[in-house]
């Protein structure tokens, strides 16, 4: 299975999205610096993120994208289906009824095998998805990671305290 760019995109923008401070928001043009994406191209795609309800927009000298929900309640099925669309990849087009090698009608009344395991490989693997929020995804990044992002991304500071690196 092959996603668009954008998938990898958004998912990494809702990401970085997520390890901003509550309420704080970032536009589509400091999200596409980031990242050194096209920022008209990017903009477009962060909307379907918030006609799927993952993010939040708003207008204004202060606006920006945030997330419409908490991160533990995103999956990154969400956010795959908002750009992908949530349709198989395969589509079984009945060939083993065609051909010299036509199978009888009589062998063809069951589901085809092939489409049968093709679904099956579908399902695990929006399973998975559905199985990982970008909470999940918060907690495995590096500790630095947010920090460096809301600098990096907004201009801000982290507000809480740092850890000494010596305990």
């Amino acid at each position: 299975m092959k996603l668009p760019v954008s998938t990898e995109w958004l998912l990494h923008c809702a990401t970085s999205l997520a390890q901003l401070e509550p309420g704080a928001t970032a536009s589509a043009a400091q999200l596409a610096d980031y990242y050194d994406l096209p920022a008209p191209y990017l903009a477009k795609q962060l909307q379907s993120l918030v006609k799927a309800g993952v993010l939040s927009a708003t207008t204004g000298p202060r606006g920006g994208f945030r997330l419409a929900r908490p991160p533990g309640e995103i999956t990154l099925l969400q956010i795959v289906e908002a750009v992908d669309g949530a349709s198989s990849p395969y589509e079984c087009r009945e060939i083993r009824r065609q051909g010299r090698g036509a199978l009888p009608a009589e062998d063809c009344l069951g589901a085809c095998v092939l489409a049968v395991k093709m679904a099956e490989a579908h399902r695990a693997w929006r399973d998975s998805l559905a199985g990982v929020s970008l909470a999940d995804i918060l907690s495995e990044l590096p500790s630095s990671a947010p920090p460096r992002t809301r600098s990096l991304l907004t201009g801000t500071k982290d507000s809480r305290p740092r850890r000494s690196p010596f305990g």
